[in-house]
C-alpha cells in the first residue's frame, strides 16, 4: 500500500508503507511524530528523515560512520530493548546534521543524541550516548578529514 504526501523539500512523496519507521517515542522535542521515511539523495551520503505526520519537517542526517573513522555506540539496554534488537552491531547508527545557510562547510553532527535504526524490524530511536566524548555539535568536516587522513 502506497500513502501521498505533500512534503517542502521534495514536493509530492508516494511513499510504501513497508518503507516507513516507527519512532513510538519520536525525537526529542517531536514526541508526537512517529513515522518517518528516509529519503536519499543520487550521489550524496546525505539523507533526509522525512516526517509522514508533519510533511513540512523533514533532518538532514548521515550515518555516523560514513564521516567517521569510529564511533562508540554506548547506549541504555533500555535502548537496544525498545528497537528490538540486543546487540549494536545490528543496529544503523544516524546523526542529525545542521548545516548553517551562511556556511555549509561549518556544518555539525550531533552525536550526543544519534538516532538508532532497526532496519529488519524498522524501528528507530534517538537516545541519549552515555559516552562523554560526544557533544551535539561536532565538525563533520574535520571528522571526515581525520577518517581519510586528509
Amino acid at each position: 500500500m502506497t500513502k501521498d504526501i505533500k512534503t517542502k523539500q521534495f514536493g509530492m512523496l508516494t511513499i510504501d508503507e513497508e518503507t516507513l519507521f516507527s519512532f513510538p517515542d519520536g525525537l526529542f522535542g517531536f514526541e508526537n511524530l512517529k513515522k518517518f521515511t528516509i529519503v536519499e539523495e543520487a550521489d550524496s551520503p546525505m539523507m533526509w528523515l522525512q516526517s509522514c505526520n508533519e510533511p513540512d519537517l523533514a533532518f538532514v542526517i548521515l550515518r555516523v560512520l560514513d564521516f567517521m573513522k569510529e564511533y562508540d555506540l554506548s547506549i541504555s539496554q533500555g535502548d537496544l530493548e525498545a528497537v528490538l534488537v540486543d546487540d549494536p552491531s545490528k543496529l544503523e547508527v544516524f546523526a542529525i546534521i545542521t548545516i548553517p545557510l551562511d556556511n555549509p562547510s561549518d556544518m555539525t553532527a550531533n552525536l550526543m543524541g544519534p538516532i538508532i535504526i532497526n532496519m529488519k524490524k524498522r524501528i528507530g530511536r534517538q537516545v541519549i550516548s552515555l559516552s562523554d566524548k560526544y557533544k551535539t555539535k561536532h565538525c563533520v568536516l574535520d571528522e571526515l578529514q581525520a577518517k581519510t587522513g586528509a
